[in-house]
């Protein structure tokens, strides 16, 4: 999930993390990206989960699990990465084949995060950019994707051209939480908007 602060001119010791790019995720990558979905969960969903799922959050246990999803990552199911720097990743989205086929969508973006210290840097519409490419690239033409109606980061969603499809209530842990659904019923359209000028058929792209 990604926020949007007002964009500052970086100071000149943070212009190589200002260089980044995005690529597909390897199992090799799976302890960076529990990092970065952990240390996110706890930022974004403060006050909006319990706190004791927070607080019981493992990284240790989230690398096992990215390692195992990304060994086995097979049928249209994908993971891509964003590298900043010297290849330290900053965000990462999963997508594959929708997880609920009456919502009238052929994919579904699973997880889409971004680390706090790159917020506002175009990382996230690099990433949602790249998991259009690659869903159109096996044939998936439209796309979805569920978030928290509290989580102001929402909006980055309305921004990219998402629709509001559809809610419901998810109870969890002890609790009921709204969710919205946003999709993209034209992958090519979204493309144009979310990655102006990309060359659509790159697995690995820079941003800026």
């Amino acid at each position: 999930m990604i926020r949007h602060p007002i964009w500052r001119p970086p100071a000149l010791t943070h212009i190589m993390d200002m260089m980044s790019r995005v690529r597909r995720a390897a199992p090799a990558d799976a302890s960076a990206i529990a990092r970065v979905y952990v240390d996110t969960w706890r930022s974004v969903y403060a006050g909006l989960v319990p706190d004791r799922v927070l607080i019981n959050m493992s990284h240790a246990r989230q690398s096992l699990s990215w390692a195992r999803q990304l060994d086995a990552r097979r049928g249209g199911h994908g993971a891509l990465v964003a590298e900043v720097g010297r290849r330290r990743i900053a965000g990462v989205a999963s997508f594959g084949p929708a997880r609920n086929p009456n919502l009238g969508f052929a994919s579904e973006i699973y997880t889409l995060y971004v680390a706090d210290d790159y917020w506002g840097q175009g990382l996230g519409r690099a990433l949602l950019g790249g998991a259009f490419r690659e869903l159109e690239r096996t044939r998936r033409k439209s796309a979805y994707l569920w978030v928290l109606a509290d989580n102001p980061t929402r909006f980055f969603y309305d921004a990219m051209g998402g629709r509001r499809v559809a809610e419901r209530l998810e109870p969890l842990w002890g609790t009921t939480l709204r969710e919205v659904a946003y999709g993209w019923p034209d992958l090519g359209e979204a493309l144009i908007r979310v990655l102006p000028g990309s060359d659509r058929s790159r697995p690995e792209h820079p941003t800026a």
